[in-house]
């Protein structure tokens, strides 16, 4: 099971994003703080979740955390700064729309930057490690999808809904075949080689 706290009697909030592979959509963040010795042995890596049981526990996250929130970046912004930038941007965006001011942010990964004045450590693999971290990869992920859905609705081409936006053969057949959207982030390898885009 995963650990309830990184340091006890403080309010920690789990920090983690979604998205930063894909080559269209925003980045998404999330923010989470849980009960001090919170418990649930199923809130786990996002990543080692089905997608219906991540939509069951974004609705047992958002019941019993504390506080959370979710932030985004779109592809515009992380053409502008980068995606590393635009991920760190996104999590402290998440971390100022709490409603509770967190005394640490547990921070998924190896590096973090940030204007915020709150502590924070990295963690390496923070998701397998930390229920806040985990619960936060979760809403990250399962609001990035909802969002790709959305926008599946208007560009079918891609199959959105199927691969998130990530780079599958099928999304670059169809880049390739239909050009790109406002969504795609043109700073990112859109084609091996960087065949021909349609723009």
């Amino acid at each position: 099971m995963l650990k309830s706290f990184y340091q006890q009697n403080t309010i920690e909030a789990g920090c983690d994003e979604a998205g930063r592979g894909c080559l269209a959509g925003p980045v998404f963040a999330a923010a989470v703080i849980f009960p001090s010795n919170y418990i649930n042995q199923c809130i786990n890596d996002s990543k080692k979740l089905t997608a219906k049981k991540r939509k069951e526990l974004r609705v047992v996250i958002e019941k019993e955390a504390i506080a959370w929130a979710v932030a985004q970046i779109d592809a515009e912004q992380i053409d502008q700064i980068n995606i590393l930038q635009a991920s760190f941007f996104a999590m402290s965006s998440a971390v100022k729309k709490l409603t509770l001011a967190p005394d640490l942010l547990l921070i998924d990964g190896n590096r973090f930057k940030t204007e915020l004045k709150i502590p924070y450590v990295c963690i390496v693999k923070g998701d397998t490690k930390y229920l806040s971290i985990a619960a936060a990869s979760i809403l990250a992920k399962t609001y990035r999808d909802d969002y790709m859905q959305t926008l599946h609705i208007q560009y079918p081409y891609y199959a959105w809904n199927k691969n998130k936006g990530y780079p599958t053969i099928e999304h670059r057949n169809a880049i390739i075949n239909h050009g790109i959207t406002s969504y795609h982030r043109k700073s990112f390898s859109l084609l091996p080689d960087q065949l021909k885009i349609k723009f």
